[in-house]
């Protein structure tokens, strides 16, 4: 079912968005996100599964708040759309990308899959499994982590993964100034990031109460993360399943070198997310779990003694792990307000110690 155009806040049309494969927990913050968005109508949602069902029937919290039906992709109208999101299973994102391009799409995409996030084609029989089946549209896309990789010189955007989007923005200032970066990082997540589909670790008795470690040191997110962190950089990174539904927690330790100081620290992250308007950060402290959930912010804090430093980081693993990066993927690419439907105005990053 088509939503009607209507005129925005700032004196032209909405820009119209679809959003593929949004019967998952990503694809219903999607489409929560977009519904509300004030600059972009949202056009058509789909899902082979639920086709010709009201998307409430995925996702039970949107009834009353779309009155979008999923189809089954079948009849998009690309010529009508400014932005398409894909929130499609790993190893589909790449096949929703080809059939977009090959019906004539011009316009920008946001991929949610790891299909477009490493440059090397190689990498991904090593780390998800498959050859990649278009490795000469790898250049295409541009790494999506915002506060990075922005303004993009591509139309097409490849949003990070949930567990990357922690590692890599703890450890980016540290990065860009040390002369060579050892960080070990252990970090746990809720079931929600294994996604919609029932498995055995994500199943409650098995979880409540419980933190299981799981892909020590092998976790797919870790070549993306070293990706951007560079060459200079090292990380040892133990993932753990959480006995909670939704959000990343997680810690890195690593040794300074002699001669930096905690002030020192604190000017890096400063610097670094002056205009960063979804991290927020906490100097001299961990930043709480509770605090990231249901927000698009990834909460950062430090503490350092002597030589040793632990910098913690928390975001929501559907948001800011997912689609409300994905949104503010979309705006960057738009030339829209970047925390447009996300926040009502970019707060100050920093809150004094």
């Amino acid at each position: 079912m088509d939503v009607p155009e209507k005129e925005n806040t700032r004196g032209g049309a909405k820009k119209r968005v679809a959003v593929l494969h949004g019967a998952g927990y990503a694809g219903g913050e999607l489409i929560r996100l977009l519904a509300a968005h004030p600059f972009v109508t949202l056009a058509a949602v789909t899902s082979r599964s639920f086709a010709g069902q009201p998307v409430w029937a995925a996702h039970p919290a949107l009834r009353g708040r779309t009155p979008l039906t999923f189809s089954d992709g079948g009849d998009l109208a690309v010529d009508d759309l400014d932005a398409v999101l894909i929130a499609a299973e790993h190893g589909q994102g790449v096949h929703a990308v080809a059939r977009l391009l090959d019906a004539g799409f011009d316009g920008s995409i946001v991929d949610l899959s790891a299909d477009f996030r490493l440059d090397d084609p190689a990498m991904y029989e090593t780390w998800y499994g498959f050859t990649h089946p278009a490795p000469e549209r790898l250049a295409d896309f541009t790494y999506g982590l915002p506060e990075i990789h922005a303004p993009y010189a591509t139309k097409h955007v490849a949003n990070p993964g949930c567990f990357a989007t922690g590692l890599t923005l703890a450890l980016w200032p540290l990065a860009q100034r040390l002369p060579a970066l050892d960080a070990a990082v252990t970090a746990l997540t809720g079931a929600s990031g294994s996604g919609a589909k029932p498995k055995a670790t994500t199943h409650f008795p098995t979880r409540d109460g419980n933190v299981r470690a799981y892909k020590a040191l092998a976790h797919q997110h870790l070549p993306e993360v070293l990706q951007t962190l560079g060459p200079r950089a090292e990380v040892a990174f133990a993932p753990a399943s959480g006995p909670w539904t939704r959000g990343i927690w997680g810690a890195a330790h690593v040794t300074l070198p002699e001669g930096v100081a905690e002030a020192d620290v604190a000017r890096w992250y400063d610097e670094a997310y002056a205009g960063g308007a979804c991290v927020r950060l906490w100097p001299g402290a961990l930043p709480e779990l509770r605090f990231a959930v249901g927000t698009p912010f990834c909460d950062l804090g430090w503490i350092v003694r002597g030589r040793r430093l632990v910098v913690g980081f928390a975001l929501d693993n559907l948001l800011k792990g997912a689609a409300s990066q994905a949104v503010q993927n979309v705006n960057l690419l738009l030339g829209l307000p970047e925390t447009a439907g996300l926040l009502p105005s970019a707060p100050h990053p920093s809150i004094a110690s």
